[in-house]
């Protein structure tokens, strides 16, 4: 790795934090799976009908507490596996530091960003920083898998999941376009 000058210009202390918020991340957990849970549920009472089976009462009521149960107790475990490496992103004098969703954190200094942008809508929406080269990302040490990162060719990039994050995706690229606002 080569090192950098990055230049500190400004207070010390003006850090602005954006985090995920594990209720926001349950919620959207539970209706991800809801929304995929339902419909196999359906399916497979469907192929059931159609080999002869016939749901009696009990049956019913069985089907609509699984409804109801699975998703909640599922997005309760990934919530659970997840509870200290949601993903997280920091900027600061010194340059940017975050990490996506169970991965290590990046540091990046300021002068060490060739662009960033916002992909995706709603809660799936994506921070993508790309360098100006790879030597410029420091991996941090800390638990969790490596970065999220998309290459093109030689280009390099880092992805966050921050639709989830907050203050919300437009106040982290109010934030990223008033540091660099060239790059933005």
């Amino acid at each position: 790795m080569a090192d950098h000058v990055d230049q500190v210009l400004g207070p010390t202390d003006d850090t602005v934090s954006f985090i995920q918020a594990r209720g926001m991340f349950y919620v959207t957990a539970l209706w991800v799976l809801a929304a995929c849970w339902v419909p196999m549920l359906a399916i497979t009472l469907l192929i059931k009908m159609a080999a002869g089976y016939r749901p009696g009462g009990g049956d019913i009521v069985l089907y609509a507490e699984a409804t109801l149960i699975v998703p909640a107790v599922v997005a309760a475990m990934v919530l659970l596996l997840f509870w200290r490496r949601l993903g997280w992103l920091h900027t600061s004098v010194h340059g940017i530091d975050f990490a996506a969703t169970g991965r290590r954190p990046i540091h990046l200094p300021w002068s060490g960003i060739g662009s960033v942008a916002l992909h995706g809508w709603g809660p799936f929406t994506e921070l993508v920083v790309t360098p100006v080269a790879e030597d410029y990302a420091t991996v941090q040490p800390g638990k969790g898998g490596p970065p999220r990162i998309r290459r093109r060719g030689a280009e390099v990039a880092y992805v966050i999941d921050v639709g989830l994050m907050s203050p919300g995706p437009e106040v982290l690229l109010a934030e990223l376009h008033r540091r660099i606002p060239s790059k933005v």
